[in-house]
């Protein structure tokens, strides 16, 4: 976050220089470091990233390659910053999932070089930001790492998208469904997002749009996907979990959906399961936080429903959680700088661990209505 020096809160909003999206537009890494002036750019990938990617990498001259080591922990982000200093990289090319992505951008703004990422999922809106989620070795969520420039530029190739399991893509819709909630919640408080300033009129409609985008096109996307196939479907939603929701939250603000997806990740079940899908339950226990119209609430998890996000915390893996592993994910959702201070009243470990409670009731209340409605005969007209 930025001092804004005791003055009025200024409205910032924040993007990449340059979105590039499509089928094939892997192919357009050599051009883009071409432009800006690299000729030693370090790339960070996956350990998949060779065969996905293939001739592509080869074609750059001076690249050289460092696979990613599994964690964005501090000793990874040294790790990688030693080398690219050592091979004196002018630029960092992060290719992978959003932990890739992020120790790119740990290594890369604060060393004032060059920064290209390219997400080989749809499964965050981690690709487009100046912010880096830092966790342990073994996973656990540490802090946020916030940055005053965001990537140069982010290449987003559908077709490598579409190669993914689905369960990436379903993953990035629940990231994504957040971000209205959480923009729409920061608006009304005017605390600064993670911009560095008041969230921006901009952001809350970027922020509408995706959940709009989702709720619309959500299940032809990941249909689509299961058979590898890139439609506009899949292109509109590609595109929603990732720069609509990366510019909504960035320069919207996060909320309580975030924090408590924070929180579950100091119980052990949850590392079995993806940021989006811990943050699609963590929306639904906001929702009660803010007692919102059972309408809203019910539109939510029928979403989920249809696409195959967690409704309830078995689905995350708790399902057999007690009170007081609830009470631990409270505190750590509650901690000192958490984006649940964002909300518009104050919250309480205790009103999480209700709103969390709640959720799981309503999640397993709707899915037995829905199940028990499709397992009706169909009427006879």
């Amino acid at each position: 976050m930025h001092d804004n020096g005791g003055g009025p809160q200024a409205a910032v909003f924040a993007a990449p220089g340059r979105y590039i999206q499509g089928r094939g537009a892997i192919a357009r890494l050599g051009e883009v470091l071409e432009q800006l002036g690299s000729e030693r750019p370090l790339i960070l990938g996956d350990p998949i990233v060779q065969e996905i990617l293939g001739d592509t990498l080869e074609g750059i001259s001076g690249a050289e390659q460092m696979e990613f080591g599994g964690e964005c922990s501090p000793a990874e982000i040294d790790r990688v910053s030693e080398a690219a200093s050592s091979r004196g990289a002018d630029a960092v090319v992060g290719i992978g999932g959003g932990k890739t992505l992020d120790t790119a951008k740990a290594v890369a703004l604060p060393a004032g070089i060059s920064l290209v990422v390219v997400p080989t999922i749809a499964s965050t809106d981690a690709p487009t930001s100046a912010l880096a989620v830092v966790y342990d070795d073994e996973g656990s969520f540490l802090e946020y790492r916030f940055y005053d420039r965001n990537p140069d530029a982010v290449l987003v190739d559908t077709a490598v998208i579409v190669g993914a399991p689905v369960r990436f893509l379903v993953a990035g819709m629940g990231d994504g469904l957040a971000t209205y909630f959480e923009a729409d919640a920061s608006s009304r408080t005017r605390k600064p997002a993670m911009s560095g300033g008041a969230p921006t009129g901009a952001a809350l409609t970027l922020a509408r749009l995706c959940y709009d985008t989702l709720l619309e096109h959500g299940l032809a996307a990941r249909l689509a996907a299961e058979q590898g196939a890139v439609t506009p479907a899949v292109e509109k939603i590609v595109e929603a979990n990732t720069l609509l929701s990366g510019l909504g939250f960035e320069s919207g603000g996060l909320a309580a959906a975030h924090s408590i997806h924070n929180g579950l990740t100091a119980l052990e079940g949850t590392h079995h399961y993806w940021h989006g899908e811990k943050v699609a339950f963590g929306t639904i226990a906001m929702l009660m936080l803010e007692d919102r119209p059972t309408a809203v609430v019910e539109e939510v998890i029928d979403f989920c429903l249809e696409v195959g996000l967690p409704v309830t915390l078995e689905d995350i893996g708790v399902g057999d959680a007690t009170r007081e592993d609830l009470e631990k994910v409270a505190e750590g959702a509650c901690a000192e700088g958490e984006t649940i201070h964002n909300m518009p009243f104050d919250v309480y470990p205790p009103m999480v661990v209700d709103a969390m409670l709640a959720a799981d009731a309503a999640g397993r209340q709707r899915r037995a209505a829905v199940e028990g409605e499709a397992s009706l005969p169909p009427v006879a007209h």
